[in-house]
């Protein structure tokens, strides 16, 4: 895994109510075992443990106490004052260490001349432990660090590097100048894609499980949304924050392209543009002043006369939404096939559109995709009924359909699946009072603002679900029931929240969580 991976599973662990407290006890703990396994009865041995800063000198700090209450002579050394260290949870397993002074002998070093003053501890150890950087190191390894390092691989003990060798690039394996040369680097969850190069830094390697439940590899959290979303640049001029069209409506419905098209704006999107039927354009202008409507040539639906008048104007747009509203007639199912097939843009194919390529998947194949079927529309494309299987089988059918088509699918429900045909995420946020008609139509047109500001279509389709079933609980906690246009209105709220680091998520699953 990559250090990104692990860090939106550290975030993801949190949303489902594992504090990173407990994982660092957990990962300490780990280490402690290891070592105890590695040497035999540690009572009455000398381990030193090295430390840096961050949560790495965290799971050191506790390593060292389980250490101790086994009889263990610890010495810690931390590279750096007590009171600089970075987080609450290193801080606290530091604390921990100052009341055990009988067991633990606690050393704060900033020079290198610091450092050597411990020269002979850390080399005639017989274990030095290794919990200076961890996944975040990159660069090249400064002083004091540098010495340590030095000084920790003449040591004639058993040397243990925690998660990560220091000095190593646990994305590239290459050494930053100077690596920890471990005989076993004790990693956590999964190891490191850039093990394979840094083999003769890494040594034996094992992987501990450290409490992280799977579910925490799968659901989209909030790592995946602070990428995207953000405020605007105050350089940026009418058009830079994304355009896109949206084509749908019929004489039946208008609504459906008016809310994807409004959900657009609320996400930030400069330009709006709708094209529907002559008989509803101005129906839905006046959903919204906000809302521009460029009626086509038909009356009442979308016919293939249309066609060419789309595809002239479709490269004005960073991304185009059709189904909304289209209704089922026969040649607007004709017209959506050719302007699928036709169309080099990202597009985002919802509701009626996707009853329109039926049998016709091959025109969707490794073009730039978005599929946003609920259940029942994803049997009439595939002839597969989700709605009984068990959750990892729904995934594994919405995994296989996206990479057998090159596709991204969105497939909606209780728990959003969203997949790429490598990966699947899950989608916890929302709950009943979305299941109103119109939610889906607002979250096609979150999706199209943020593919419509260049984001990843993969990223986009995950964080448009997070974000919408965001804005339905936000929106069912001021009201008992609510509408699309109540969800819509929760938008602004629901990205306020995360770019303030705000959030606390009243679903089932996140409940009572404040995400810092």
């Amino acid at each position: 895994m990559s250090s990104g991976d692990i860090r939106r599973i550290d975030d993801n662990a949190k949303l489902l109510g594992i504090t990173p407290i407990q994982l660092m006890e957990n990962a300490g703990k780990a280490v402690a075992e290891v070592i105890e396994k590695e040497i035999g009865n540690v009572k009455g041995r000398h381990i030193a443990v090295i430390c840096g800063l961050g949560n790495n000198g965290g799971d050191g700090f506790v390593t060292a106490r389980h250490l101790a209450s086994k009889g263990a002579h610890v010495t810690v050394i931390l590279l750096g004052r007590h009171d600089k260290i970075r987080t609450r949870e290193a801080l606290h397993n530091w604390k921990i260490l100052e009341g055990m002074e009988l067991s633990v002998k606690l050393h704060e070093v900033e020079s290198v001349a610091g450092i050597k003053d411990y020269e002979g501890e850390i080399t005639n150890a017989d274990a030095v432990v290794d919990a200076i950087f961890g996944i975040g190191f990159k660069g090249q390894v400064g002083e004091p660090y540098r010495t340590a390092i030095e000084i920790m691989n003449r040591g004639r003990g058993l040397k243990i590097a925690i998660d990560v060798p220091s000095g190593i690039n646990a994305d590239t394996g290459e050494v930053g100048g100077i690596a920890f040369k471990a005989d076993i680097t004790v990693t956590f969850h999964a190891a490191k894609i850039g093990f394979k190069k840094a083999e003769e830094y890494v040594g034996k390697l094992v992987v501990k499980d450290i409490g992280i439940p799977e579910e925490a590899e799968y659901l989209v959290g909030l790592h995946e949304v602070r990428k995207v979303i953000g405020t605007r640049s105050p350089l940026s001029k009418k058009g830079d924050n994304g355009r896109v069209l949206v084509i749908g409506g019929s004489k039946l419905y208008s609504g459906a392209p008016a809310l994807a098209g409004m959900a657009a704006l609320r996400c930030g999107t400069d330009i709006v543009i709708i094209m529907a039927p002559r008989s509803v354009a101005s129906i839905i202008k006046s959903f919204s002043p906000s809302l521009i409507v460029w009626p086509l040539r038909s009356e009442d639906y979308l016919r293939v006369e249309d066609v060419n008048d789309v595809l002239n104007v479709v490269e004005k747009f960073d991304c185009i939404i059709i189904g909304p509203g289209l209704g089922l007639n026969e040649e607007t199912k004709e017209a959506v096939r050719e302007i699928i097939e036709s169309v080099k843009k990202p597009i985002i194919i919802d509701a009626d559109a996707l009853k329109a390529i039926k049998g016709s998947l091959d025109i969707i194949s490794g073009q730039k995709v978005i599929l946003t079927p609920h259940a029942g529309e994803f049997n009439i494309l595939t002839g597969v009924d989700v709605s009984n299987k068990a959750w990892k089988e729904k995934m594994e059918i919405v995994k296989d359909f996206s990479s057998k088509y090159e596709v991204i699918t969105l497939l909606k429900g209780k728990i959003d699946i969203v997949s790429d045909g490598r990966e699947v995420r899950l989608n916890y946020t929302g709950n009943a009072s979305m299941t109103v008609g119109g939610t889906g139509d607002t979250l096609t047109g979150i999706i199209a603002s943020l593919v419509s500001k260049g984001n990843d279509l993969f990223l986009s389709a995950c964080i448009g679900a997070f974000l919408n079933g965001l804005a339905g609980e936000i929106a069912s906690g001021e009201k008992i029931y609510i509408t699309p246009l109540d969800l819509i209105e929760a938008i602004p709220s629901a990205i306020r929240k995360i770019i303030q680091d705000r959030l606390i998520l009243p679903s089932k699953v996140y409940e009572n969580l404040v995400l810092k």
